[in-house]
């Protein structure tokens, strides 16, 4: 599963590496422990543009009303299929922006956090899919899912589940609403192990208020 990431990419960096045209309400001050239900920076695209703009870690349909359950991850073999999920993976698709994430190792009891970021130490995205969502107040907050898929030989003696990281020559066709179904598929697919680490990190990052680079320091062991 994906259940805490980082950001810290700035503008620059991530208008380089993704292509976007336009930044919508966000700071992007650097994000070290993000959580369910907090705000995460996606990208979609509106026509020919690709806009960066907020939306809430957890998913809710148009009309959904209650706010505790929104799942936050969709599973790749169901994302298709499963009611609350078909209508966004067909027509609202986004890549959620991370740096890295982190992953609890089960140890006999002991979880042990790990962080995961690529070698290169560029930004990733994550498969994500949205859904605009109205809320009490008569306002409309898009809301999204990171899809999520089964483990490569890196993630495997960690969790059984990791997110999906799309590779660069993937991002426009996830994002395209042309692309056929059977094709957005086979995008949903382990990231290459051999460009990624993960290395353990202080529990520290287990409380979500902790949002520093304490998070993402190495523990030597």
């Amino acid at each position: 599963m994906c259940g805490r990431f980082s950001r810290t990419s700035s503008r620059e960096v991530l208008a380089e590496e993704f292509g976007v045209a336009r930044f919508i309400n966000v700071d992007l001050a650097p994000r070290y422990n993000i959580a369910p239900s907090q705000t995460v920076e996606a990208i979609i695209r509106d026509g020919a543009e690709k806009r960066l703009g907020p939306m809430r870690w957890g998913f809710l349909s148009s009309s959904a009303k209650e706010s505790k359950l929104a799942p936050i991850n969709a599973r790749a073999e169901t994302v298709a299929t499963t009611p609350l999920f078909r209508d966004a993976f067909r027509r609202h698709r986004c890549l959620v922006v991370a740096d890295g994430f982190y992953e609890w190792q089960n140890d006999g009891g002991r979880k042990t956090p790990h962080f995961i970021h690529l070698r290169s130490a560029r930004p990733f995205a994550f498969a994500g899919i949205w859904s605009l969502h109205r809320e009490a107040a008569g306002t409309r907050m898009a809301t999204c899912a990171i899809v999520t898929c089964a483990p490569n030989e890196l993630m495997a003696p960690l969790h059984d589940r990791m997110p999906v990281i799309l590779a660069a020559a993937a991002r426009d066709r996830w994002l395209d609403s042309s692309t056929a179904e059977g094709e957005l598929r086979e995008l949903l697919v382990p990231f290459p192990p051999d460009e990624m680490e993960a290395y353990e990190v202080s529990t520290f990052v287990n409380s979500p208020r902790n949002d520093s680079a304490e998070c993402l320091r190495r523990v030597e062991t």
